[in-house]
């Protein structure tokens, strides 16, 4: 089973609680941060390790066990497996304005009409960021990221309102689970997708100080 966690790094930007949590992760991922020059950059770099920490602590995890990270704005976003041998995709973004000419770009004309269906604006944007984890969860499932054609899968959903994959690529024609989570506070969006055979339905938030 795939579960997902999620946490505000916004205690990370206080330079003493950052480099106390900068202390703790390996070396590689210090040097990942370092490169990083914006301070809110390093902190979701370092806070994104530190909550993959916390889970494997938690749940009694292995080192090798299956999981990906994602972070954007405030929140980092992981999602891990306790099976061996899955695919495992997440994305978190913040929400904001329509991006119509990116949808136009990448998203296929089944999912542009969805967006430009909302109501208005503000529904069109929502339905934009939506489509957007999920097209950037599989994307990070597969390990293949931007080198894979957004328009070579489509999602849609289901009368009981989970998504799914109503077209895939012809290089991953496995049976891939979708799940997506709004943040608590509405500011943000995220996705799951997976080839495990079930996803917890529900975001689990932590804090990371």
């Amino acid at each position: 089973m795939v579960n997902v966690w999620a946490a505000d790094i916004t205690p990370l930007l206080i330079e003493e609680i950052y480099r106390a949590y900068y202390n703790r992760v390996p070396k590689w991922r210090k040097e990942k941060a370092d490169k990083l020059r914006n301070v809110a950059d390093r902190a979701r770099s370092v806070g994104a390790w530190i909550l993959w920490e916390k889970i494997q602590e938690m749940a009694g995890l292995p080192e090798d066990a299956v999981f990906n990270l994602s972070h954007s704005g405030k929140y980092v976003l992981c999602a891990c497996s306790d099976r061996e041998g899955v695919q495992v995709g997440c994305d978190v973004e913040m929400t904001g304005a329509l991006r119509m000419s990116v949808a136009e770009r990448y998203f296929c004309p089944s999912e542009c009409k969805i967006i430009r269906a909302g109501v208005d604006e503000k529904e069109q944007a929502e339905w934009f960021y939506r489509f957007w984890v999920l097209k950037e969860s599989f994307m990070k499932a597969t390990r293949r990221g931007m080198g894979l054609d957004m328009r070579t899968y489509e999602f849609a959903w289901r009368p009981d309102g989970i998504p799914y994959m109503r077209k895939q690529p012809d290089e991953y024609p496995g049976i891939y689970l979708c799940r997506e989570y709004e943040l608590k506070q509405g500011d943000a969006r995220a996705a799951v997708i997976t080839t495990d055979d079930e996803i917890g339905g529900r975001l689990q938030e932590v804090r990371l100080a």
